[in-house]
């Protein structure tokens, strides 16, 4: 294959690649797994009989990247850190620059460790976690692109991936390595590690030798700020573009985001033709919300309506709310919060640049919403459930400093017992907690309202709300703090 069919590969996918090595050997590929254009391709393959790893460079810093990747591997096979064998070293036979290594049997990498376990089990993956970064900064190693997917996990086992990200330090400062140790704090979830956060920092303070642990309010408030850096970059500027999980095209006129899974969806048709009386879920002037279904997948087609002229003037040069709603989707699963995952952004342009109707495009939830759900369960341990899930996932939001803007009944759904969160084309991630806290109390106002008619169901949100929250200000300026009567 010449090095110019590897420039265009786009995404990750099976695709059956036969590379010939410097050495004379043969590389077969028969998947690729990661794509960043114009710069690497990671590959899965057989080598000499042995399942490998390929990482290919490309493009015109190909020498640059490869040098730099090898360069880390070399200091983490120095510092005896763990990681995959290299095998292989060079070019292909059309010039592009190659690392083969080993495969580790039975591993995953860490991000989806992770999300095969439950919150018990997790703590002992962070721990591990945490105690193989202190490594690191004991051989004066700083991972620079810090992410989960950079560590396998086997048999309780981490390895580390990268080499592009490890940099070297005669003299690694303790604030350098504080702060590299919130990046990967920032990558748990935001609920554990309120809980874990004094234990993994023992467990950092005694393998680095430290007697005294870091001060943990400092460390708290650095992780949270690289915690909503990296959620803004994703949810504002990466699902905006080509990437990993997004593909963007033009069609005509129209601007078009489609998740990877379902970029092979023809959006050729009118989308209006799918909004029709039958399938109607809300008629509205601002919006038009509907049930439909493209290739057998049920979906919510949410269309965000040109009023009149003088609104379609004020929005043309404006983020539309669909473009709100999917980047708030994102930001939401990156972070951990369950909600309707999104498939498309879609967005009409006059003359291919003026913004005109747009639509989001979600997966159908198929469950009630909260309203529903406490009018018609009547099991007591179902409801407690759906109570305690509610709040922590307020107090999940609050952590996480996002305002929904909108929290009626109806924009809970309740799936099992767990809720899932819907209607985000007001939500907001706050950098101020000043202004974040009175948004949050108007969320606690209008959510609490709902509830207003059922005494009992009120006082037992009253109740949870005030064991989970550890701060009980924003509770108590919402006037969350006594029962109501019961009549």
């Amino acid at each position: 294959m010449q090095q110019t069919d590897l420039h265009e590969i786009t995404a990750p996918g099976k695709l059956v690649l036969s590379l010939s090595l410097s050495d004379g050997s043969n590389l077969l590929c028969d998947a690729v797994v990661r794509v960043i254009s114009n710069k690497r391709l990671v590959c899965k393959g057989v080598w000499q009989q042995k399942t490998v790893y390929a990482k290919l460079f490309i493009g015109v810093r190909a020498a640059q990247y490869f040098a730099r990747d090898l360069a880390g591997v070399t200091d983490l096979v120095v510092a005896k850190i763990a990681s995959p064998a290299l095998l292989f070293q060079g070019r292909t036979q059309d010039n592009a620059y190659i690392l083969v290594f080993e495969a580790i049997v039975n591993a995953l990498n860490a991000e989806q460790a992770w999300q095969n376990l439950v919150f018990k089990t997790r703590f002992a993956l962070a721990k591990n976690l945490v105690n193989e970064l202190a490594k690191h900064h004991n051989a004066g190693l700083l991972q620079t692109d810090l992410y989960l997917k950079n560590f396998l996990v086997s048999d309780n086992k981490i390895y580390t991936l990268d080499g592009d990200g490890i940099r070297k330090f005669t003299r690694l400062s303790q604030q350098q390595a504080l702060q590299n140790l919130c990046v990967l704090l920032s990558k748990f979830d935001v609920l554990e590690v309120e809980i874990w956060l004094a234990d993994l920092l023992n467990v950092y303070a005694e393998k680095r030798g430290w007697v005294a642990l870091p001060d943990v309010g400092s460390i708290k408030a650095l992780t949270n700020a690289y915690r909503q850096k990296v959620a803004s970059n994703y949810a504002e500027k990466k699902v905006f573009r080509s990437c990993t999980d997004v593909k963007k095209y033009t069609l005509g006129c129209l601007w078009i985001l489609v998740c990877r899974e379902y970029e092979n969806i023809n959006f050729s048709g009118n989308l209006d033709t799918l909004l029709t009386a039958q399938n109607l879920l809300k008629n509205g002037n601002t919006c038009t919300v509907a049930l439909s279904e493209i290739d057998g997948k049920k979906i919510v087609i949410k269309r965000y309506n040109i009023k009149s002229f003088w609104h379609g003037i004020s929005r043309a040069f404006r983020q539309t709310r669909a473009a709100v709603s999917w980047a708030n989707a994102h930001r939401l699963k990156l972070l951990g919060v369950v909600t309707a995952k999104p498939i498309a952004l879609i967005e009409q342009r006059n003359f291919c640049l003026f913004k005109s109707k747009a639509y989001f495009l979600a997966e159908y939830v198929d469950a009630l919403d909260a309203a529903q759900f406490f009018a018609k369960t009547r099991d007591k341990t179902q409801r407690a459930k759906a109570i305690k899930n509610i709040v922590t996932l307020f107090y999940k939001l609050y952590l996480l400093q996002i305002s929904h803007g909108d929290m009626k009944a109806s924009n809970l759904k309740i799936s099992g017992s767990q809720p899932v969160l819907i209607d985000l084309d007001s939500m907001r991630q706050h950098q101020s907690a000043f202004f974040f806290e009175r948004t949050h109390v108007r969320d606690l106002r209008r959510f609490m309202q709902n509830w207003q008619n059922d005494n009992a169901l009120y006082n037992a949100f009253v109740k949870t709300f005030r064991v989970v929250y550890e701060d009980l200000e924003p509770l108590e300026k919402a006037g969350i703090f006594n029962n109501k009567e019961l009549t």
